[in-house]
């Protein structure tokens, strides 16, 4: 029996890398042998090796299409390195291979056989890239398509410079120099990012997914495919830009998704200010805090400013940014302006939504169809657009649509707030079921945007069942792997301490790498510990007053109505997944339990 020590990793993404090493513990497994194992992902190192797995090794095997650092290595311990696509074809004839045993190993035209060929349309080296990534909420896949892009531009030889549009703002920001000099700009995103700065620029746009996915592929189709951006070459890129939504869309996260995404995204902030302020207020003055007769106390200002002024811009936000997805910067004074009518005629957020569709779209038909001299075109987007555009929403939504989205809205919210225990504890547990069946895809994120747009009409319950069901997968996975140790592999034990930061801070995603290497049994898990703390969160009546933050909220005065409850809610679908998940998953065999032990 031979001591293997193994390295994966990917350019693909972190499902390849960990799928690889999956591959190699099997086949040393058949033939025998004792396999340590090292992922290295974009979402980290999983997995270490121990001094004395380093010292009794016979070979270190390197299945890698990126650089990986070997220092610390044994000097003297044999090295073998080849492509991952070898493993794809024959695992057990490259666990030969490495050992030296020629009879089953794999030839060296094979292996050179198995190396991906470059792309036809491979990008020249040196390039000098500048990008933009974004997601709805602004965490993870922001900093995942970031160091994605870094790690892809780094393995192709060219420079990158990476600006992360997240929920605290532009970091890395981009420079005008840096810009000028850049050879393609790349948006990866599932919001609309302002472009104007890149006016003359070859620029690619795409999702988040798929820079994490394959960033390689990101920057060398960007090459092929990029256009100059700005007025003067609109029609040129705009059948790129099209090209370029139909590709996302595969990824769910084009079209009306993706605008509604970037409403909610710039919505948020107003959501989470309004609702922990007011949450003070309650904390500070009581119940009553924000009646008439404590005019003037610091309770009664902070309820005030949270509820009657960032409460008030939610809805006109959540539809200027809709309208600014679809049609840029002229389809701003239309959306909010419609967006308001909404909020004051009582149309809501379903006003809102409806408001910023449809400006965003009459702008983007009145900017197609209105042709204008050169000499006379800059008056289109700051005076006709908005004029035409606002006028014509805003009469629509005072005479026509306003007050049947009124009704509307007033009676899906009468509804909730009618909702029997039975009834409320079933919408938890769907609301539950959908975070946990993606991890932050569309469906997980049309629970989590139908329970944020809630809180603008003082329906707080579901919000509080959704944000609970999205911490459970990382927990239960978490617990998982330290209650059913013989189902987990050591990287996998290591993988999930870092899961459970995540989930404690409503970050679903800590899941994924786990979900990539079994997603047959560890979704099922997911959505059924998920729909448990999302079921019991709504039996108990818990209520949430910020859409986001996870164990960080519960420390704030008044953001939980009941904290005891909540916790339990929480802990209860995390144990359910963790239950499931150990009942699922199969012991690992005997000589893969020794390795990782």
């Amino acid at each position: 029996m031979a001591s293997i020590l193994a390295i994966t990793a990917s350019q693909s993404g972190p499902a390849h890398s960990f799928i690889i090493g999956e591959a190699l513990q099997a086949a040393a497994a058949r033939a025998g042998h004792q396999l340590s194992l090292k992922v290295y992902s974009h979402l980290g190192e999983h997995g270490s090796f121990s001094e004395a797995e380093m010292a009794t090794a016979d070979v270190a095997l390197i299945v890698a299409d990126t650089p990986i650092d070997k220092s610390k290595l044994p000097a003297s311990l044999k090295l073998v390195e080849c492509a991952p696509q070898a493993v794809f074809d024959n695992a057990d004839a490259v666990l030969a291979q490495a050992l030296g045993d020629k009879a089953n190993a794999v030839t060296p035209k094979a292996a050179a056989a198995a190396v991906p060929a470059a792309p036809a349309g491979k990008a020249p080296a040196g390039l000098k890239i500048v990008a933009i990534t974004s997601c709805p909420t602004g965490v993870a896949h922001t900093f995942m398509a970031a160091e994605a892009l870094e790690q892809g531009a780094a393995e192709e030889g060219h420079t990158i410079k990476v600006e992360t549009q997240g929920s605290v703002g532009a970091q890395n920001a981009l420079t005008p120099a840096e810009i000028a000099a850049a050879d393609l700009v790349v948006i990866a995103a599932d919001t609309q990012v302002n472009k104007d700065r890149f006016t003359g620029k070859r620029l690619y746009s795409t999702s988040t997914k798929a820079a994490i996915r394959d960033a390689a592929a990101v920057i060398n189709t960007g090459y092929a495919q990029a256009t100059p951006w700005g007025a003067d070459a609109a029609a040129a890129s705009s059948a790129k830009e099209e090209e370029a939504e139909a590709g996302a869309k595969k990824a769910g996260s084009s079209g009306p998704y993706k605008h509604l995404m970037t409403g909610v995204s710039f919505m948020l902030p107003f959501v989470v200010a309004g609702g922990l302020l007011i949450a003070l207020a309650f904390a500070l003055g009581g119940i009553n805090a924000m009646e008439d007769a404590n005019t003037g106390t610091l309770a009664w200002t902070l309820g005030k400013v949270g509820a009657q002024f960032a409460f008030t811009l939610m809805v006109p936000i959540l539809a200027g940014y809709i309208s600014f997805s679809i049609a840029d910067r002229p389809g701003l004074a239309p959306g909010m302006v419609g967006g308001f009518i909404a909020n004051t005629v009582g149309a809501g957020f379903l006003g809102g939504i409806l408001a910023g569709f449809l400006a965003g779209y009459l702008t983007k038909f009145l900017n197609d169809y209105i042709k204008l001299p050169r000499t006379l075109a800059g008056l289109k987007p700051v005076l006709i657009l908005p004029l035409l555009a606002t006028g014509i929403v805003g009469y629509l939504m005072m005479a026509v649509l306003g007050e049947p989205m009124a009704a509307i809205m007033n009676g899906l919210t009468e509804w909730l707030k009618g909702m029997q225990t039975g009834s409320i504890v079933l919408l938890g547990v769907i609301l539950g079921a959908m975070m946990g069946f993606d991890l932050g895809g569309p469906v997980n994120k049309a629970a989590y945007v139908f329970g944020t747009t809630l809180i603008a009409s003082n329906i707080n319950t579901p919000m509080a069942a959704v944000m609970a069901a999205g911490m459970v997968p990382p927990l239960g996975i978490a617990i998982a792997c330290w209650v059913f140790r013989n189902r987990f592999s050591n990287e996998e034990r290591e993988a999930s301490k870092a899961a459970a930061v995540l989930g404690l801070s409503f970050i679903t995603e800590g899941a994924i790498p786990f979900v990539a290497r079994d997603p047959l049994r560890v979704i099922p898990a997911c959505m059924i510990g998920a729909a448990v703390a999302g079921g019991l969160s709504a039996m108990f009546g818990v209520t949430l007053a910020a859409p986001h933050g996870g164990i960080f909220v519960l420390a704030i005065p008044g953001a939980v109505n009941n904290v005891l409850l909540y916790a339990t809610a929480i802990l209860a679908g995390s144990v359910a997944c963790a239950i499931v998940l150990g009942v699922l998953k199969r012991p690992l065999s005997k000589q893969a339990a020794a390795a990782t032990a």
